[in-house]
């Protein structure tokens, strides 16, 4: 089960035994602190999801274009689809874990297996981990962008956001 980072605090305090200690109220004031950016992060990867994905995968195609010959195992419209279903699940999940700011539902509900599934099925594990590397890297562009947004220093959401992505693409690759 996937808990977000409050929940997990307590949990890890009550395996303890223990209270709360002063540094995690600390982290937990600053997770506050940092909620607007947080939520302009997630709502700007929503809001340009469909571009994002469609891109990678447009990208992914032209950089690696025996994936949609035909015997790639991108060839074909149904295949080439659930490419683009599949990337568009990752980085809804990975929205998930920069709301949560926590990476186990991206671990738990998404990642968990998949590697192990796409082999089972023939897919390129090492496509697919270029596919999530470009989906973040367009990702962290619209993030990065100033306008619009609460201004302040975003480098620590900006790695967090960074290491949900690597985490997508070391599950796969």
């Amino acid at each position: 089960m996937a808990l977000d980072v409050f929940t997990k605090v307590v949990a890890q305090a009550d395996t303890r035994g223990a209270y709360i200690a002063d540094s995690q109220i600390d982290a937990l004031k600053q997770v506050v602190a940092d909620g607007t950016k947080r939520l302009d992060v997630v709502n700007r990867i929503t809001s340009n999801s469909s571009a994002i994905v469609t891109n990678a995968a447009r990208s992914l195609f032209d950089d690696q274009p025996q994936l949609i010959a035909p015997g790639g195992n991108a060839y074909t419209h149904r295949r080439i689809a659930a490419c683009i279903r599949d990337m568009d699940i990752i980085l809804r999940y990975v929205t998930y874990a920069i709301f949560t700011g926590d990476a186990s539902i991206l671990e738990d509900r998404c990642l968990n297996g998949l590697r192990e599934t796409y082999s089972a099925l023939g897919v390129p594990g090492g496509s697919v981990a270029v596919g999530i590397e470009k989906m973040k890297d367009a990702a962290i562009a619209i993030a990065n962008d100033p306008n619009g947004v609460t201004r302040g220093d975003c480098s620590a959401l900006i790695a967090e956001v960074a290491s949900y992505f690597d985490k997508a693409a070391a599950a796969v690759g």
